[in-house]
């Protein structure tokens, strides 16, 4: 019988008071115990803004500045509905190591039915809570694996979107992809945008996550006409994954072990372009074509990109890479990086 799943409320002076934080921020997840919904009143109560966090649980900058914010002790010009969502998963020793636990699913997968486990029983649940309040925005915050400067992802790129990403970053990734995400689930009537703001444990993406949330949470007159920054936006990202039998390397020269080895520095090409003829790794001799890359539509491209010269793999055409990793879990489990084009707004 599946286990319901227990989205935990608490109400800020109410149910939980500043006195109650506790100064170690393993020592407050250990207080919510699980995922929690922090409910903060604010000067203009018939009003709501959604921030999201945790949603992958090595992907702390959210989640520190949310704890940051609640400590100063702020006000909201709004209600502000806070959430803390794979507090088991962050728990989960080393803490803060994983994105998700190896028997579960990826949580930001799972914001389309069916709902057919824990962590999809869950997803409707809160979409349902956040569907109830009609905020005017949601935002959801994360970090990458690579080196990556903050930018934001939107599904739509309206006005809106392209506003709330400019509290934090002035890049944009266009992703109308369906991948199960919060984003995709919450997005109808709510303008709703996941922001990368860069490399888990990097101080820069704590402070970027911090300011950008003390704007969002702040302003009276969140103004989403537009944005205030000319937005480097890319288009059309093609998600280029390791085909599933597959074993992969990251090294600085060809892994004997692995049919794919991936530069081990290949994250420094992160929002550059990448031109055709470009070298980015190694096939094993006699290996199978290792990488699977699909457009937004589902079509399967990756002879389009790449090609194989020698047992090196090469670009077959510029692109712009982005959300590049160089962690093998990742890469296998999610996707090795998209491949974008340059626009501007």
């Amino acid at each position: 019988m599946l286990r319901r799943s227990k989205l935990k409320t608490l109400h800020w002076g109410k149910d939980l008071l500043p006195g109650d934080l506790p100064a170690d921020e393993i020592d407050f997840l250990r207080l919510l115990a699980g995922p929690t919904l922090i409910v903060v009143p604010g000067i203009d109560p018939k009003r709501t803004r959604v921030v999201t966090t945790l949603l992958h649980a090595n992907e702390p900058s959210g989640f520190r500045a949310m704890l940051g914010w609640l400590r100063a002790g702020r006000r909201p010009a709004t209600n502000a509905m806070l959430l803390i969502a794979c507090v088991d998963t962050a728990l989960h020793e080393p803490a803060l190591s994983f994105r998700h636990l190896p028997d579960r699913r990826d949580f930001n997968r799972c914001f389309s039915p069916p709902w057919i486990d824990e962590e999809g029983v869950l997803a409707e649940e809160i979409l349902s809570v956040i569907a109830a309040a009609r905020p005017e925005c949601l935002v959801d915050i994360h970090n990458n694996t690579g080196h990556n400067p903050p930018y934001g992802v939107a599904v739509t790129l309206g006005n809106q979107d392209l506003a709330l990403v400019d509290l934090f970053a002035d890049r944009v990734v266009h992703a109308p992809l369906s991948l199960g995400t919060l984003v995709e689930g919450a997005l109808e009537g709510c303008p709703s945008v996941t922001i990368e703001c860069g490399r888990a444990g990097d101080s820069v993406a704590d402070a970027v996550a911090e300011e950008g949330l003390t704007k969002l949470l702040e302003r009276a007159d969140l103004d989403l006409a537009g944005p205030v920054r000319r937005m480097r936006i890319l288009d059309e990202p093609i998600r280029v994954c390791v085909a599933n039998d597959v074993d992969l390397a990251f090294g600085d020269s060809p892994d004997p072990e692995a049919c794919l080895t991936i530069s081990a520095d290949i994250d420094r090409h992160n929002f550059e372009v990448l031109p055709a003829g470009a070298a980015i790794g190694w096939i094993t001799p006699d290996s199978r074509w290792p990488l699977d890359a699909r457009r937004p539509d589902g079509q399967e491209c990756s002879r389009e990109l790449f090609e194989v010269h020698d047992n090196v793999l090469v670009t077959r055409s510029d692109f712009i890479p982005i959300m590049m990793t160089t962690k093998p879990v990742i890469a296998k489990s999610d996707c090795l990086f998209y491949a974008a084009r340059d626009s501007r707004a």
